[in-house]
């Protein structure tokens, strides 16, 4: 019984992080695409290494307050900010 609880509880968690970092990626790409359009600095080779690390310290205290996430989580999330800036920056110089 518990075995099954416990595994239970490892794909909620699994589920909760995939869903953040799907979030994550979506909202990091539009956010760049729409509103930093105009912004010269985030054409920058760092913009989403930047993205990244931000995002990965913010999450860091939250997902300590959370029971079914860790700090794996937050490393995910923030790698996929990260590639959400980027794929945003491929687009911007694509035309789209």
């Amino acid at each position: 019984m518990f075995h099954f609880l416990r595994s239970l509880f490892s794909l909620v968690g699994f589920v909760v992080t995939v869903g953040g970092a799907l979030f994550a990626f979506g909202m990091a790409r539009e956010y760049v695409r729409n509103r930093l359009r105009y912004v010269d600095a985030v054409r920058h080779p760092l913009a989403p290494w930047i993205a990244f690390f931000v995002a990965t310290v913010i999450l860091i205290p939250v997902v300590a307050i959370l029971p079914l996430v860790g700090v794996g989580t937050a490393l995910i999330v923030g790698g996929a900010t990260g590639v959400g800036t980027a794929s945003g920056i491929k687009a911007l110089k694509r035309g789209e």
